[in-house]
């Protein structure tokens, strides 16, 4: 048994079930290995970054890693961007990317980087194998790295030879650490800080936007008149009727300062204190008012969700609390695009439980109000701010979820990062609605630009215009084996709509705006 086999064994050992892969020559005895090895669902994709994306949209979804499988380190490099954004969303996710055989890397052949350096940038753990007997071992370690609480992402580097060269066998897996209790005494300061009934805000994230967190959450709110919010980037959050409605900070920095106006505790539950997501001239960075105190209930390898029970109990709060009724569900809008209408038809006509991967930008500002009174759902989003991940989220998610309708509700400009997601979506047959919101110009750059106060002439528009020539994305869904069809009206896009969540597999629809 060579390298490669015994470490794919390992993995699967390990409990990872799926790859996601752009392989290249390095790889080679790693995907010869494939076929001798049972139980690992392989999945290409056509670029490195849908291959990262997939892994994060699959981790948040499966609650467990993903492996990848990617190409020495210019490969790795063009699956940067959404490793930043899993890391971001604390996804567990393995990296395996193959390099030269370790007596080829002093001859500086073409392909020589430094892989390492570029894995460091976006990985809390990294291995270079050393040799076969031992990589075995290396990706069992990777497992547990990903693994350990709150999600990491673990690169290994895959040396040619030690995949090639004969191995010991297999490692046996190692288990991963449980999430640490919160002390009972920080969760007694937080109580007397919220007992004072000064202006408390809750800001949650991680498992605290599940159904069980957000019920716990609740519950103090209830019991102390303190705010609900989350961060301005989710994860996963549990939505729709018969969950706890929760609002996010808004992105405009002068909108977030008006949440935190007159707070004067602030209760982190596995969220980090909340900063502008950009700096701009006269603003400030820290969006919590100066005579605030912050407190830690959680941090965000920690156990969030008995902290809030426990801070629930503390404080005296009932078990049984009324979740807030939402409301009527929406109708379906009509006429041409606007957020509001466009959420209230997505909200009438949403099926119960699917799951939404959202990367609309713009177009998605005012999604979250009319969408409280949708059927139960998750929500997805990009955490980490580079625009990219949509389309393979969606993707991702829908391998993790096969029983699930997945929306994917992404922005042109972004779409354009990741378009191959498409083809993975085709070829695996996955059940993915993607609504492509085609305004055709990168808007939010657009206000940026009026957000710092710079003033745009002909070469500053031109460059976030998207047009001439208008991107087509019904050809471009049809190039990728996807059928799509276009439409400029919401009553347009109901009736496309229903007509693409009552089938399976997967569509597209072009929304213009």
């Amino acid at each position: 048994m060579n390298g490669a086999e015994s470490l794919v064994r390992t993995l699967v050992a390990s409990g990872v079930e799926t790859c996601f892969a752009n392989p290249g020559t390095s790889e080679m005895h790693f995907v010869a290995a494939l076929d001798r090895v049972g139980g690992l669902r392989c999945v290409l994709n056509l670029a490195e970054v849908v291959v990262t994306g997939c892994a994060d949209g699959y981790a948040r979804m499966a609650e467990k890693p993903a492996a990848t499988l990617m190409h020495c380190g210019p490969g790795l490099a063009n699956g940067l961007a959404n490793m930043h954004n899993a890391r971001r969303a604390c996804s567990p996710m393995v990296n395996i990317v193959g390099d030269h055989a370790t007596y080829h890397r002093p001859f500086d052949a073409p392909l020589t980087a430094d892989t390492e350096g570029l894995a460091r940038a976006v990985s809390q753990w990294v291995r270079i194998g050393s040799s076969a007997e031992t990589v075995a071992a290396d990706g069992a370690a990777a497992v547990q790295a990903a693994m350990s609480p709150p999600g990491n992402i673990a690169t290994l580097i895959l040396p040619a030879d030690t995949a090639w060269n004969e191995s010991a066998g297999p490692a046996a897996a190692l288990a991963a650490p449980a999430r640490a209790a919160v002390a009972p005494e920080t969760v007694h300061t937080v109580a007397l800080a919220l007992r004072t009934k000064e202006p408390a805000l809750l800001l949650l994230s991680g498992p605290a936007l599940g159904e069980r967190g957000l019920y716990a959450a609740h519950r103090v709110a209830v019991a102390t008149g303190a705010k609900l919010r989350t961060m301005t980037q989710v994860p996963r959050l549990a939505r729709g009727r018969g969950r706890v409605p929760i609002d996010k900070i808004p992105y405009a920095v002068d909108r977030a300062l008006e949440v935190f106006a007159g707070i004067k505790h602030v209760v982190l539950c596995a969220a980090k204190p909340p900063v502008g997501f950009f700096a701009y001239p006269g603003k400030p960075s820290m969006l919590w008012q100066k005579d605030a105190q912050l407190h830690v209930l959680s941090r965000a390898e920690q156990d969030v969700v008995a902290a809030l029970e426990a801070l629930a109990d503390e404080l005296g709060a009932p078990a049984n609390v009324a979740i807030p009724d939402p409301g009527m569900t929406p109708e379906t809008a009509s006429g041409r695009f606007s957020q509001e209408g466009f959420g209230a038809t997505l909200a009438a006509l949403m099926p119960e439980n699917a799951i939404v991967a959202e990367e609309a930008v713009t177009s998605g500002r005012a999604l979250f109000p009319p969408t409280y009174a949708a059927p139960p759902h998750d929500w997805l989003q990009l955490c980490g701010g580079a625009i990219c991940e949509g389309l393979p989220l969606a993707t991702g998610a829908a391998v993790a979820c096969p029983d699930r309708k997945v929306i994917c509700l992404e922005a042109d400009g972004s779409g354009m990062y990741s378009l191959q997601s498409l083809w993975t979506q085709a070829r695996e047959k996955l059940d993915v609605v993607n609504v492509i919101f085609a305004n055709r110009k990168y808007a939010i750059l657009q206000a940026e630009l009026a957000a710092v106060g710079a003033t745009p002439g002909k070469t500053a528009n031109d460059l976030l215009d998207l047009g001439r020539p208008n991107l087509d994305w019904v050809s471009l869904a049809r190039g990728m084996g996807v059928e799509g069809s276009r439409v400029e009206t919401l009553e347009g896009f109901a009736d496309v709509f229903r007509s693409a969540v009552g089938r399976r597999g997967p569509f597209l629809i072009e929304m213009v705006i």
